[in-house]
C-alpha cells in the first residue's frame, strides 16, 4: 500500500495529481542535472530537434511559457551553443538546434525514455493502457 494513504488528503485527485505531478518532476530535474540541463531547457531541445520552423513564441505557446520567461531560457541555450536562430523570413527567426544541441538532445531522448519508461513501470500494468488517456481527458 502507498505509504501516502493515510494522508488525510489523499482521497482528493486534484491533490493528488498535483502531488504525483511535483514528485515525478522533480525526478526527471534530478536526472537531467546530469546533462547541465533544466526540464524547461531539454523540453525545448525535445520540441524544436529536427525542426527549422519553431518560433520563440510557438515555443512558448506550446510550452505554456510566457514571453517574459521565454526570453531567458532561450538566451541561456543560445550561450550554452545548444540553440541558435535562423531567419525564416523578415519578421520571424526560427529556434534550430547546433550541432553541439544535437548531441545534447540523443543524452536528453535516452534520459527521457528511460524516466518515461520508470514511471510507466509504477503504474499497475492494468491501469498503463488507459493511464495517458485518463490525463489527456484532464486537459480537454
Amino acid at each position: 500500500m502507498n505509504a501516502d494513504a493515510d494522508h488525510p488528503m489523499s482521497a482528493l485527485p486534484g491533490f493528488t495529481l498535483r502531488r504525483a505531478a511535483n514528485a515525478m518532476m522533480a525526478e526527471l530535474a534530478g536526472r537531467l542535472v546530469a546533462l547541465d540541463l533544466k526540464i524547461s531547457d531539454a523540453s525545448v531541445l525535445l520540441l524544436v530537434g529536427g525542426r527549422a520552423d519553431m518560433t520563440s513564441s510557438d515555443i512558448g505557446r506550446l510550452l505554456d511559457i510566457q514571453r517574459a520567461n521565454m526570453v531567458p531560457l532561450l538566451n541561456r541555450l543560445e550561450g550554452a551553443g545548444l540553440i541558435m536562430r535562423e531567419p525564416i523570413d523578415r519578421k520571424s527567426q526560427a529556434i534550430v538546434l547546433t550541432p553541439e544541441g544535437e548531441a545534447k538532445l540523443e543524452e536528453v531522448r535516452a534520459t527521457t525514455a528511460r524516466f518515461e519508461g520508470d514511471l510507466m513501470a509504477r503504474i499497475p500494468a492494468e491501469h498503463r493502457e488507459h493511464f495517458l488517456p485518463a490525463l489527456n481527458a484532464l486537459l480537454d
